[in-house]
């Protein structure tokens, strides 16, 4: 009996196919089983034939020293490529074993999806190479072993009399509880200028009206509180030339000095 790494969940409703040693190499069929997990057989017949025709291209996520870069690995969200044709070839006769023994069981090939699949190392092949100066190195093959599993969708039944709930991510779900409530709007402080440009307003619409209880601050003043009459702007005075009158400032009146009397000089010289 053949054995495989894992096994199916439902052994009636899967398939299985596998390849033993087979000379293919092991980094480049492992990126390309990589991608086919998880597809249906049809999507992953169609992407291995798309790669023989260099339409899509195998992203290689792990074995990627020294593999160049192509724009089709975008695809993927990955930046390095390539189409190793060998290992497609490998790959697409055992996916068409596998198809042969889903329909010997009797399951629906088209809705079979690619459960489980591996690849592993198999023992390396020994060649030789031949050097320089008679010497000989070893020049060794990596071989592999590939399994596939398969089995069909399960269909989803809805229980009579419940509602079928969305699943949502946490962060879409947070997105759409939050996204409904009103946003609290908060009131900027209002500054010095802008209570003084208010103010200033407040008398204005005061002095058209010809209210005269509006105090600066745009409030109305308390009773008996005498206001200023409303007249002419006062005016700064100025010369013949238009130039700005400088206004003179008050001399200070100084405090009379005290007369000191002199000391009388005395006559002749010196004592």
């Amino acid at each position: 009996m053949v054995k495989y790494t894992a096994q199916p969940q439902n052994p009636t409703k899967s398939c299985k196919a596998k390849g033993a040693d087979l000379r293919v190499s092991f980094k480049n069929t492992f990126e390309t089983a990589a991608v086919l997990r998880r597809m249906s057989l049809t999507r992953a017949k169609a992407f291995l034939n798309n790669v023989l025709k260099h339409k899509e291209c195998v992203p290689f996520r792990r074995f990627n020293g020294g593999i160049g870069r192509c724009a089709q690995a975008k695809q993927w969200k990955m930046t390095q490529g390539r189409w190793p044709t060998k290992s497609v070839h490998y790959l697409l006769d055992l996916l068409k074993n596998l198809e042969s023994n889903a329909q010997f069981k009797g399951l629906d090939a088209e809705n079979l999806y690619i459960r489980h699949i591996v690849v592993q190392r198999a023992c390396q092949m020994r060649r030789r190479t031949y050097r320089a100066h008679g010497r000989i190195n070893p020049y060794m093959s990596s071989p592999c072993h590939v399994e596939i599993i398969a089995e069909e969708k399960p269909e989803h039944v809805e229980k009579p009399g419940l509602k079928k709930k969305l699943r949502l991510a946490s962060q879409k779900r947070k997105r759409l509880s939050t996204s409904w409530k009103p946003k609290k709007v908060k009131t900027h402080k209002t500054t010095y200028s802008a209570k003084k440009r208010k103010a200033a307003a407040a008398l204005a619409a005061a002095a058209q009206k010809g209210d005269t209880s509006v105090a600066v601050a745009g409030k109305p003043k308390k009773k008996g509180a005498q206001t200023k009459p409303a007249g002419k702007k006062a005016t700064t005075p100025r010369t013949k030339d238009g130039k700005v009158q400088k206004k003179k400032k008050p001399a200070d009146k100084a405090a009379p000095k005290k007369k000191t009397e002199k000391a009388p000089k005395k006559e002749g010289g010196k004592q």
